[in-house]
This record gives structure tokens, sequence and C-alpha cells, in this order.
């Protein structure tokens, strides 16, 4: 199972035994094995058990709740792991050291060659697409990167070589019923970005959840300034992920067209774009299957899930602030 999502309006969250249900409108739902079960993703309205609650903080289960269209409102989560030591350690590193430093070239330079990866791949796959203005703008981010000491240039680089990539987005979309002419957030005011921003609100779930598994602080970043409530180390971490799961969950269901506009819906005033009932659950089991899914960890040799490398990732994360190992190694696939 992984992680279980709960759209369903006004829901009941309850527990039997050794198992959850999900209740609505006096029927059960769902019915599933607590011990399948590794996160829970509330989307909308809920009601929770404290019976539930309780076997969630002593299972280390993580509650995560966003609106319906996505937007992180909160989580429940167990108590920090006993092991102080790798938050000391991540404490140490804060500010321009030599560590941080380290560590934002990995989480930079993992997220633009990813990108690139992407972008030749498109093109070996698709000879009429020419990428190669993008693909160069790229490369001219990723060169520097070993040889640049300072965080907030490194910060510059991240974000031209964003800028390189969703500059091409657009030509990445096989359908001419979705247009993408750049990136929007807050709110998202077209189906690509409501996809990107909704797909990226899951992977801070998961990232954060390995991150807590571990012991760290998800707080505390160096990407990511810190800020009043977010969780900077998680969407640190979550750089070299938005294009190996989110970005390529959202092109493969427009691509295939297994999501299409009737799959949106517009609200009126604010102009915020968000998923039907139908595209939702679409998009949950796309990105569901998408963690599950096996590749080769190109540093430990094995085979691992997404899902598992997320921890793998949080891991290595841990083993170089810890002095274990010489450098992180972000998670590159081609």
């Amino acid at each position: 199972m992984g992680t279980l999502y709960v759209t369903q309006a006004d829901a009941f969250i309850g527990k039997v035994d050794e198992r959850l249900t999900v209740k609505a409108e006096q029927k059960t739902i769902l019915d599933i094995p607590l011990i399948k079960i590794e996160g829970i993703v509330v989307l909308g309205r809920a009601t929770i058990s404290p019976a539930v609650v309780s076997e969630l903080l002593e299972r280390h289960i993580c509650l995560t709740f966003l609106t319906q269209n996505g937007r992180y409102l909160g989580r429940l989560e167990p108590e920090a792991t006993k092991n102080i030591f790798v938050r000391k350690a991540q404490w140490q590193a804060v500010g321009e050291s030599e560590p941080a430093i380290h560590l934002v070239r990995g989480f930079v330079r993992g997220k633009l060659k990813n990108y690139r990866h992407s972008l030749l791949r498109t093109q070996r796959e698709h000879p009429d697409v020419d990428l190669n203005n993008n693909i160069t703008r790229l490369e001219n981010a990723i060169a520097p990167i070993e040889k640049t000491n300072s965080i907030d240039s490194l910060r510059g680089l991240e974000g031209a070589g964003s800028a390189a990539y969703f500059g091409c987005f657009q030509q990445l979309i096989k359908t001419s019923e979705f247009r993408f002419e750049a990136r929007r957030r807050r709110p998202p005011t077209d189906p690509v970005n409501a996809l990107l921003s909704f797909g990226y609100s899951l992977l801070r779930h998961d990232v954060q959840s390995a991150l807590n598994i571990v012991g760290f602080d998800p707080y505390l970043g160096y990407l990511h300034v810190e800020r009043y409530g977010r969780p900077s180390l998680a969407l640190d971490l979550m750089e070299e992920f938005r294009p190996l799961i989110v970005d390529a969950v959202v092109l493969s269901l427009i691509n295939k067209r297994s999501l299409t506009l009737t799959d949106f819906t517009t609200e009126p005033l604010s102009g915020a774009v968000s998923l039907t009932k139908e595209g939702l659950h679409t998009f949950l089991r796309a990105y569901e299957q998408k963690k599950q899914s096996n590749f080769k960890h190109p540093v430990m040799g094995n085979k691992c899930t997404y899902q598992e490398s997320f921890e793998i990732q949080a891991r290595l994360l841990s083993k170089y602030l810890m002095n274990e190992i010489d450098k992180y190694p972000p998670l590159v696939l081609k």
C-alpha cells in the first residue's frame, strides 16, 4: 500500500483490531491492515478517531493534511527519533560552513542533472523537438557548481537551470490540449501548474517522513533559507526527486491522455485550478505506482523503489554530516 490517500469528503478514519477503516455515508469504503501503511494523507476534511491517532504515533506513521487542491495544512507525526547525534551534526553545519556548501552543491547538481537527462531523453525519443538551447543553458548552470563556494551563488545557478528547464517544458507536452507558459504556484492558474504543485505537496510529505525516520530536524535546511513553518531540509532533499517523480508523472498522464481538461475545475474568484474527484484519483494512482517502481540505485548498486530511495538519500545525508562518508551523492538517474 505505501501511502494511504483519503479523498472522500467528511470521511471517518477508525480502527478495528489491527486494521484501519475509512467510512463515508455510513459505508466502509476501505479496510486495510495497519502493517501495510507507511503514511496517510488526508485531502479535504476527515474525522480521525483517538484510537487511530494513538496507533499512528506508536507505529511512527505520519498523518498529513492537505486541502482538496493540495495546499499543505499540517501534519501529525511521532516524537523525534532519539538520535540526537544526527540533529547535532545538522545544526553544526548551519550557515556558510564547508559541509553546508557541499550539500547545497549536491542538491543543485542532482536537480539540474536530472533536468538535463530529462531533456536529453525527450530529444532522443522525439528528434523533431529542438531542445539544444535549453540543454546548453542547463549545462552552463551545471559546469561551475563544483567551483562555486557561496550558497547564494549556488541558488543563482539553481534558478538559472530551473528557468532553462521550465522555459521548454511546453515542448515536453505532446498534446495541444494543455498549455504551459511559466511556473505559477500561489495559486496555480492552469492545469499543468496545478498538477506540478499538487505532486510537489505529496513529495514533500514523503521526503519529510524519511527525514523524520532518520532523525533530522526537517525545518533546518541549507539550500532553502529558514522561514517560520517551512521544512527547509525537506525542500532541499526534494530537489533531486522533482524531475524523477513528479515531473515524470505529470508528463506521462498528460501525454498519454490519462487526464484531460474535463478533469480540472477553476475557482471563480482566485482563478485557482484543481483536479476533480476523478482526476484526483487518477493522479494519486499514478503517483503511488511511480513511487513503488524499481530502479538500480547508482550509489548503493542494488534495486530499490523510489519510496525506499527517500530514506536511502536521507541516510546518506546523515552519514556525510556525521563524517562517515566523504561526500553526499545526490540521486542522479539517466
